[in-house]
């Protein structure tokens, strides 16, 4: 077993693609030991190419460190058989398949908790196990149907996915908050439980104050490109040479800001000295602030601004995302495995002031764990619960 805050917690994953196996990840992370499941062909991901490092994808390569692999074909019923008692052993069991999906192996919530009944058993879907239960769960769907593409883009232009998989990626997030605290109650009661999580509730509840608009206010929120409703200015301004975010969340970070840029009068100006004021009159405001921003680039007004306390930041590319987490010290990037097949990727989030992070394992090739896994389910007797 790793070490970490998670040592000696048996994590079967059952899932592929993005959601559940980055959720596995950061349980790697913090020291679970993890036992990724493929099918003969493997995970999706293996082969969603371009980018690759050599053979392999990046895609993959970023969701699947600290984790071993055994490929194992659940139609074949000695495979079966030891899917069944690795989800005997284990703490967590973590799946995306179609709910249901995993029944007719042995592997569904009923079986594997008669089997286990300390097991906390986590499903991700995309849209629920109830009528929703038949609707394939990838992202652009759920941005797409949940409002959020509504939401991105220029007001008078079509809407847009996010960048990334937004609401894979917060799936997996809220996964692993289901898992730690069902463990707290299994460490607690002996008890194992069901936990569900789905996309679809996921992308509301991270719309946060647009889902709040419409739930609280009765408003149907609409796309204001990188404006924000109900605040001014939090938006990119044009400074000399690009774009420059600035972000003033208060009264007292708009005076700072006039400051800075040489205009302490707008300040404290009726129109614009209250939040309220600076949002419903933005388009008088927003030519007097690009007027002072033009002067300088967008990195020396953010070094000016920042000093001041004004909350400020270029517009990066990804490289530039990384170059200053560096500029801040953070560290972003870490080696995991040695030698030939080290891999650089990207630092967990969390630090903990007495639990080390460990970044042992590199992203596995398909199976490559197989032999020593199938002799150690193969072995007569351990407990469940992960305590074999």
């Amino acid at each position: 077993m790793t070490a970490g805050p998670l040592s000696g917690v048996l994590v079967a994953d059952f899932s592929r693609v993005l959601a559940g196996p980055y959720a596995t990840m950061l349980l790697a992370d913090l020291g679970a030991e993890v036992v990724k499941v493929e099918g003969p062909k493997g995970d999706d991901t293996r082969s969603w190419t371009p980018p690759a490092r050599g053979e392999a994808a990046t895609y993959y390569l970023g969701v699947n460190r600290g984790k071993r692999s055994i490929a194992l074909d659940l139609r074949d019923e000695e495979d079966a058989g030891l899917a069944r008692e690795l989800a005997r052993r284990a703490d967590v069991l973590i799946e995306n398949f179609k709910p249901g999906g995993l029944d007719k192996y042995g592997l569904g919530f009923d079986a594997v908790l008669e089997a286990n009944p300390g097991i906390v058993y986590a499903s991700i879907s995309g849209f629920g196990s109830g009528p929703g239960a038949k609707v394939p769960g990838y992202d652009l769907m759920v941005q797409a149907m949940s409002g959020l593409m509504s939401l991105t883009g220029d007001p008078e232009g079509p809407p847009y996915r996010a960048g990334i998989s937004v609401f894979d990626v917060m799936a997996g997030n809220h996964a692993v908050i289901g898992i730690l605290a069902a463990l707290r109650h299994r460490d607690a009661t002996g008890r194992g439980q069901h936990v569900e999580i789905n996309l679809l509730s996921s992308a509301l509840t991270a719309m946060v104050n647009q889902s709040s608009a419409y739930v609280a206010g009765g408003v149907v929120p609409f796309r204001m490109g990188n404006a924000h409703p109900s605040v001014f200015p939090y938006e990119p301004l044009p400074a000399a040479d690009t774009d420059l975010i600035v972000a003033t969340g208060n009264d007292g970070q708009f005076r700072k800001l006039c400051e800075v840029l040489g205009i302490p009068e707008v300040a404290d100006d009726p129109r614009f000295a209250r939040n309220a004021g600076r949002t419903a009159n933005r388009e008088e405001l927003r030519p007097i602030l690009v007027g002072r921003l033009r002067a300088k680039t967008a990195v020396e007004w953010f070094d000016l601004l920042v000093e001041a306390g004004v909350p400020s930041g270029p517009i990066n590319t990804v490289d530039g995302g990384f170059a200053m987490a560096e500029r801040f010290g953070l560290d972003p990037v870490v080696a995991v495995g040695e030698g030939e097949r080290a891999v650089p990727t990207t630092r967990h989030p969390i630090r903990f002031s007495e639990s080390a992070l460990t970044y042992e394992l590199p992203p596995p090739e398909l199976d490559e764990h197989g032999a020593e896994l199938r002799a150690w389910l193969s072995e007569p007797g351990g407990e469940g619960g992960g305590r074999g």
